[in-house]
């Protein structure tokens, strides 16, 4: 069964910092790019980021540029989000998506929450 499991989100200040974890299984992960989006009610689901299989290729969304860093270690089957200088417009459910082409989300973790507020 493919699971992606989300962990890392919480209660931060603005400016604070957060790292968010995603684990795979029942699936190749090494040949899946995997995303971060998140999601705020009312809200359109936002690509945050992407990243190749093999790390050589990423992408970021214009507001997360230069405070996000998504990174990923194959042989733990985990992908990250360094989330850095938060702002309360972070807030959201942040959910990790795989998918066997690069611009695919097949597969969906459960979402975890970051809240940023002083």
């Amino acid at each position: 069964q493919v699971q992606l499991v989300e962990s890392g989100g919480g209660l931060v200040q603005p400016g604070g910092s957060l790292r968010l974890s995603c684990a795979a299984s029942g699936f190749t992960f090494s040949t899946y790019a995997m995303s971060w989006y998140r999601q705020t009610p009312g809200k359109e689901r936002e690509l945050v980021a992407r990243i190749s299989s093999n790390s050589g290729l990423t992408n970021y969304a214009d507001s997360v540029k230069g405070r996000f860093t998504i990174s990923r270690d194959n042989a733990k089957n985990t992908v990250y989000l360094q989330m850095k200088s938060l702002k309360p417009e972070d807030t959201a459910v942040y959910y990790c998506s795989a998918g066997l082409r690069y611009f695919a989300a097949n597969y969906w973790g459960q979402g975890t929450q970051v809240t940023v507020s002083s």
